[in-house]
């Protein structure tokens, strides 16, 4: 696992001494257990002899609940939003204090945006991290609130009281807003989605150019979409 784990979006090619650097381990224990992952099909080489992640994990990481049945429901309302907005659509879940996006569509002409598929970033910098964070369990909130914030930019929200502010009101209102708070060309709106039992369980997003469309219209979008999604979860579980 840490071997594994020493792979991210901005280290997905490393070397024997790279990863044995980055696992904190032996070089010659490294050498040893990539036979194996190897072998197995978690790891390949590139055809510079470094290593990178294998199509087994890929098989195995779209198993994962959270993120294929929601997925599969989910897809087709996204895929019509993006395609009325030509904008950048995203579907996000919380693992802790951080929001991992399952899903992302995008234009051709959408702002170039930070996130990616499997991506994971902390919930405070995104609007459905937001909407997420909104709705989770108390100590989760403590817990996020009480880490210290990654300022993005000078728009990223930082201040313990400000964010509890801004989570009652994304509880008020049913969407949340990040203005510039992850890049200075970006605004996003999330709005939650819920599985059968009524516990929010996921976020839609849209992210625009700042600045080039109306607020209240993109929420009004999420929002449609998120209750779309809701149903469809509803629907499946029927």
């Amino acid at each position: 696992m840490q071997i594994l784990g020493a792979f991210s979006a901005d280290h997905s090619h490393l070397s024997l001494s790279d990863l044995a650097r980055r696992a904190g381990l032996p070089v010659s224990t490294v050498h040893r257990m990539l036979t194996e992952l190897l072998a197995w099909g978690a790891l390949e080489k590139d055809e510079r002899g470094r290593y990178r992640i294998g199509l087994r994990l890929w098989e195995l990481g779209a198993l994962a609940p959270r993120g294929q049945g929601l997925r599969e429901c989910a897809l087709p309302y996204l895929e019509d939003l993006c395609q009325v907005t030509r904008e950048n659509v995203q579907l996000a879940v919380r693992d802790g204090t951080d929001v991992v996006f399952v899903e992302r569509l995008g234009g051709s002409s959408a702002v170039p945006t930070l996130t990616r598929v499997g991506g994971r970033l902390g919930s405070i910098a995104t609007s459905a991290g937001l909407v997420l964070l909104a709705y989770a369990p108390a100590q989760v909130q403590d817990a996020a609130l009480g880490e210290p914030v990654k300022a993005h930019t000078a728009f990223t929200l930082c201040g313990a009281v400000q964010l509890r502010r801004v989570l009652a009101q994304v509880r008020a209102c049913g969407y949340a807003v990040s203005d510039r708070q992850l890049s200075l060309d970006t605004l996003s709106v999330a709005a939650p989605v819920l599985s059968p039992d009524g516990e929010v369980v996921a976020a839609v997003s849209l992210v625009v150019r700042h600045g080039s469309m109306p607020t209240g219209a993109l929420a009004d979008l999420v929002r449609t979409s998120g209750r779309a999604i809701t149903r469809a979860l509803q629907a499946a579980v029927c």
